[in-house]
């Protein structure tokens, strides 16, 4: 008895979904994202999502790559595997103009996901005399737009139309399953095919391991112990997939293109042309109650080049906005009637993001930054390059240079590292409100040095060097001497941790910060790291352990000679220290691991000092002043 017959003879009626097609190009994350990298699809090559294989090429399956493998797994089976990474945005632009390529021959189509399209059979069976010749049709149009490999499954209802684009081979590209014959079809498929994890898995405990055995349970009694969305997947197995098609509603054409014959080699003469067709693109925006805020402008060249630069604005562009931006990039450093090195051909404005024009009235006091500040500084950056005018944001990180991110000027404010990760190692800050200071602690020290050291200086247990106790805030620092031993002994450790005050107080060290940064923060902080040699009291350099221990404790420091360094070579006598604080990044990696620790120095002159050292190397990496 057939699983038609038995559902039948359950009782259960069935009913017969749409005629549909599906039209499946195989690896498409794979073909998309060798055409961004221009690599050849025929090579070794898998698509990972979250550390996994989300697809591979066929040259990488015969090595015995596998959806779901792990990367390291998948490069052991395979060493000449190239990875790239998913992108779904890049995979959903790339598979749109395929889209449009079937639109050519029938419209109404339905974009299932990218690679993977779905429409009714019935209009292009009826136009071309049977469904496997317009399916073979589909499949022709596909290879003349460079999509090899297609495949076309046919059925009621999209699920099972799907299931027969996928159970078609190289050889057999069209598989038709005749109408009524969906549940047959489907009854040997395995249950995972439903793409429900936590559905498939209760089923398969319970012993239902096919898509026909699930069909032949009750609908009832699916719905009451599944619920609905088991009973949907019911449906599916037994071929009742009722879903109709729905066409895809087709975005508006936005893009302007200018083509120039003969070529152009002035910038006016492309500004003043260009004009026309900025008024058509803002009123078409303005028809449909949009604006632009982000635009990208494409410059080909006769020599064969495409210059292209995203442009955005405070509020929306106006047809002279884009005039001066297609000037700007054109002219750069040069002027409006300066001849450019290639003549220009063709000139395209594309509206890389548009809002709906409520989203942009201005409010009662006005919103955003001054659009004539925006215009100047646009014009700088056209003039300099796109990274010459950036614009400073809070990043993550565990120094002070990391949590700086440099932001081209109109870029979205994006910072490199998340701020808001604890970033364990960083610099502390303090845990409990600071106590009065003794008046007379690290006497001829500025008020906001002695702070900040107070505001980072760790616990005595966390230093491993002990020298002349001075109380700040509550917590502990010190300073060198020359006449004691640098190794800590018992007695020091234990005599350390009663530590006395002094009666006479002054005004109070200023409160931690919420952001969790010491207080105060260094005055300045040096793009790139200053070399410097720190210096024991024997005149050695001072090293750290493995386990924190110091060779020595800081005496001196003076900066190594290089540029922009005015007193390199100078001996800066130090006062007081604290630290260190180690770092340890990414010990796992070889490649990226980071280990270092950090110090605070004050020096005779009453400024302080961020040191780090790694492997022996001193550098400095900002100041208190």
């Amino acid at each position: 008895m057939t699983v038609t017959e038995q559902l039948k003879a359950s009782g259960s009626t069935r009913q017969v979904g749409q005629r549909t097609m599906v039209v499946w190009v195989p690896d498409w994350p794979v073909l998309a994202a060798a055409s961004v990298e221009g690599v050849s699809p025929s090579a070794a090559l898998a698509v990972l999502q979250k550390g996994r294989v989300l697809a591979s090429s066929a040259a990488a399956r015969a090595e015995g790559v596998r959806r779901g493998l792990r990367a390291r797994d998948a490069q052991s089976r395979c060493p000449d595997l190239l990875v790239l990474k998913y992108d779904p945005v890049v995979d959903a632009r790339a598979f749109d103009p395929v889209i449009s390529c079937l639109e050519a021959l029938t419209p109404g189509i339905q974009v299932i996901r990218p690679g993977m399209c779905a429409l009714k059979a019935r209009g292009p069976s009826r136009y071309y005399g049977s469904e496997p010749a317009a399916a073979e049709k589909l499949l022709d149009r596909l290879e003349t737009y460079d999509v090899p490999g297609g495949r076309v499954g046919v059925a009621d209802g999209p699920f099972a139309a799907e299931q027969a684009a996928r159970a078609a081979s190289a050889q057999t590209r069209v598989r038709v399953i005749p109408p009524g014959g969906s549940a047959e079809f489907l009854a040997p498929l395995t249950i995972d095919t439903l793409e429900r994890p936590e559905l498939t898995d209760l089923l398969r405990r319970l012993g239902l391991r096919s898509l026909g055995a699930f069909a032949r349970l009750p609908a009832t009694e699916v719905l009451t112990r599944f619920g609905p969305d088991g009973a949907f997947a019911h449906r599916l197995a037994r071929g009742d997939d009722d879903r109709a098609v729905v066409a895809r509603e087709v975005p508006p054409e936005l893009t302007r293109t200018l083509d120039f014959e003969p070529p152009v080699d002035r910038v006016d003469q492309v500004a003043f042309a260009v004009r026309t067709v900025a008024e058509e693109l803002v009123g078409r925006l303005a028809a449909l109650g949009l604006v632009c805020t982000t635009l990208r402008v494409e410059v080909g060249t006769e020599s064969g080049r495409v210059h292209e630069r995203e442009w955005l604005h405070p509020r929306w562009f106006a047809p002279g906005d884009v005039v001066d931006r297609v000037r700007w990039q054109l002219q750069g450093s040069g002027t409006a009637t300066s001849e450019l090195t290639s003549p220009v051909v063709r000139l395209r404005l594309v509206p890389e993001r548009v809002d709906p024009v409520g989203a942009h009235v201005d409010t009662l006091w006005g919103s955003g930054p001054d659009e004539r500040i925006h215009r100047a500084l646009s014009r700088v950056q056209s003039m300099l390059g796109h990274g010459a005018v950036v614009t400073p944001v809070i990043s993550g990180g565990r120094g002070y240079a990391e949590r700086q991110t440099l932001i081209p000027w109109g870029d979205p404010l994006t910072p490199a590292r998340p701020p808001s990760d604890p970033w364990p190692g960083s610099l502390p800050a303090p845990t409990s409100p600071p106590t009065p200071v003794p008046d007379d602690s690290f006497s001829g020290l500025s008020t906001q040095t002695a702070a900040s050291l107070a505001a980072i200086s760790p616990p005595v247990s966390s230093v491993p060097v002990l020298r002349t106790e001075h109380v700040i805030g509550g917590l502990q620092v010190f300073s060198p001497s020359s006449s004691e031993s640098t190794a800590p002994s018992a007695s020091r450790q234990e005599s350390s941790a009663t530590v006395s005050r002094r009666p006479r107080t002054t005004t109070p060290l200023p409160l931690p910060s919420t952001s969790g940064w010491p207080v105060p923060v260094p005055t300045l902080v040096y793009p790139s790291p200053r070399p410097a040699e720190v210096l024991a009291a024997d005149g050695r350099q001072v090293t750290v352990s493995a386990r924190g221990g110091l060779s020595g404790a800081p005496a001196a420091f003076r900066l190594l000679p290089g540029p922009q360094v005015a007193d390199s070579n100078k001996l800066h006598p130090v006062t007081a220290w604290a630290g260190p604080w180690p770092v340890e990044e990414r010990w796992w990696d070889e490649e990226a691991e980071n280990r270092l620790a950090r110090f605070q120095l004050v020096t005779a002159d009453g400024r302080a000092w961020l040191a780090a050292v790694q492997n022996t190397h001193w550098w400095i990496e900002a100041s208190y002043d």
